[in-house]
């Protein structure tokens, strides 16, 4: 590619990613074969990730191609590893399977020998389903606000997007189903 093409590439790829972090419900990234550079800067846009039992390759090897990582996995990885584990992962160019992949914190979860990372996650997303969705919606918005947010104006935001939960039909629901011993049915009202 041309450094015109290159530039608008990674200015496009940027914005993909910052679209698909700031989808409001939960996103999970199911890592089945090799994460490597912008396949792994995905995975870190997404607020889980599962990687398959067998998988062997997951990291930015960039700087062993004269570059680094441009997709946003300089601040992702650094955000999600600590500033020391995403310099070893990056200056090294290193790869890891998904095992060593999740003891780094890299990925939530590895797939069970023979079961993939998309059974995983569909397992998973499965969990994270049959709670209430705009609990789950106002979570992660709090939850994404917190690196940036010192303590008590973190403290506010929360009690902001807890706020509208009270109102709300998935609360009543909850309550009741609580009081007569059900499961709730929550609609996302």
């Amino acid at each position: 590619m041309s450094e015109a093409q290159v530039n608008k590439f990674l200015v496009d790829l940027r914005g993909a990613l910052s679209k698909l972090e700031n989808l409001p419900m939960p996103t999970i990234a199911a890592i089945d074969g090799p994460a490597l550079g912008g396949g792994l800067e995905l995975a870190l846009a997404c607020d889980l990730r599962v990687a398959g039992h067998s998988v062997t390759k997951i990291g930015l090897p960039e700087t062993k191609l004269g570059i680094i990582p441009g997709a946003g996995g300089t601040q992702r990885a650094t955000r999600l590893l600590g500033l020391s584990k995403a310099k070893d992962l990056i200056f090294t160019g290193r790869s890891l399977s998904g095992p060593e992949a999740k003891e780094w914190g890299l990925v939530d979860y590895v797939s069970d020998e023979g079961v993939t990372a998309v059974d995983r996650a569909l397992v998973l997303a499965k969990e994270i389903s049959e709670n209430a969705p705009l609990a789950l919606r106002s979570a992660k918005r709090a939850i994404s606000r917190a690196p940036e947010l010192s303590l008590e104006p973190g403290l506010d935001f929360e009690r902001a997007s807890y706020e509208p939960l009270l109102k709300s039909k998935d609360r009543a629901e909850a309550l009741q189903a609580f009081k007569e011993k059900r499961r709730p049915v929550f609609r996302g009202e």
